[in-house]
């Protein structure tokens, strides 16, 4: 919703460099790098319920994207709009541009997983930075994590240590140990021993 509202207003003041780098942030930085990777797991196991709602939710936001897309790229996303469903009556083109107003808008869930992509990073950037072989698996240790936090970080323990290549997540109130890279996300002191 965010995005879509982004690339109308764009385009809407005819900036149509903000409107295809609007779209272009949302469908790779989002949807394909952190979204997908985020699905994963659900496709993977086997909760039937859970892999059909992900695979709906998917093919829903794909169709966004191909509307929001589609001014930039028509022939492209015309072809990939009748092969993704052949139950499809219509041209894209006469589709409805995706308008959403507030019918979508989760701050809590966007303020979540905001800061799960932002640890993950954290993660990500420590272990680039020190060499740390992916083939490793580090414990992470949080200390001074506020109550949000503690939550995200129990909600998402699963997908936070697959994507971090971590063996598991530890709140810690006690000294840091030696040896350990820290760095701070929020409120919370990221620790990874290396020693």
């Amino acid at each position: 919703a965010e995005a879509a509202a982004a690339v109308a207003a764009s385009l809407d003041a005819y900036k149509f460099n903000d409107a295809a780098g609007a779209i272009y942030q949302f469908t790779w930085g989002t949807f394909c790098d952190w979204y997908l990777e985020f699905t994963k797991p659900i496709l993977a196991g086997s909760d039937s319920d859970a892999i059909a709602e992900t695979r709906a939710a998917t093919a829903w936001v794909l169709d966004q994207i191909l509307r929001m897309m589609h001014p930039f790229t028509p022939f492209i996303t015309e072809e990939l709009w009748a092969e993704m469903d052949d139950a499809r009556e219509g041209l894209l083109i006469f589709e409805n541009w995706p308008n959403f107003g507030d019918s979508l808008a989760a701050p809590g869930a966007a303020e979540e997983m905001d800061w799960v992509v932002r640890l993950i990073t954290v993660v990500r950037s420590v272990r680039s930075e020190m060499n740390v072989s992916p083939k490793v698996k580090l414990p992470l240790l949080l200390k001074n994590a506020g109550e949000a936090a503690f939550s995200h970080a129990a909600k998402h323990r699963d997908l936070i240590t697959r994507l971090g290549r971590l063996s598991g997540i530890e709140h810690i109130s006690d000294e840091i140990p030696k040896g350990a890279v820290q760095a701070l996300l929020d409120e919370a002191t990221v620790v990874l021993p290396l020693a």
